[in-house]
């Protein structure tokens, strides 16, 4: 039997600028720490990546998933200068802390490990 609430994604699809700052503002406001996926869909180790992604967003839900397709959202790639997919991007209070690039799960869940217990430290 499947469980409703694991069958829906955790993980937001960020489709424009307008979108993106949206979710960055609203992590903000929150206290959320953000962790982005870039990718693209011609590039298999960013495809590869997609269930490591979505099994994280589900492990920290205090943390706002975003994945953005770079050949659609051309803006937000180049402000964070992302030039190699997959690009991981984790921002605490809007401002970049980590990037990790490459196709490595043990390393982005340990840099999205380390994020959410400091960001969880901070506010306590």
């Amino acid at each position: 039997m499947e469980f409703p609430e694991q069958s829906k994604s955790k993980v937001v699809i960020i489709d424009s600028l307008q979108s993106w700052e949206f979710h960055l503002t609203q992590a903000s406001n929150q206290n959320s720490p953000v962790v982005v996926h870039f990718t693209a869909s011609w590039c298999m180790p960013s495809v590869a990546m997609k269930p490591v992604f979505e099994e994280l967003a589900f492990s920290y839900p205090d943390a706002l998933f975003l994945s953005v397709d770079v050949d659609e959202v051309k803006e937000v790639a180049t402000k964070l200068e992302v030039k190699a997919m997959p690009t991981f991007v984790l921002l605490k209070e809007g401002a970049q802390t980590e990037k990790v690039v490459g196709a490595n799960p043990e390393e982005i869940k340990k840099r999205v490990d380390a994020l959410v217990q400091s960001n969880r430290a901070s506010l306590a």
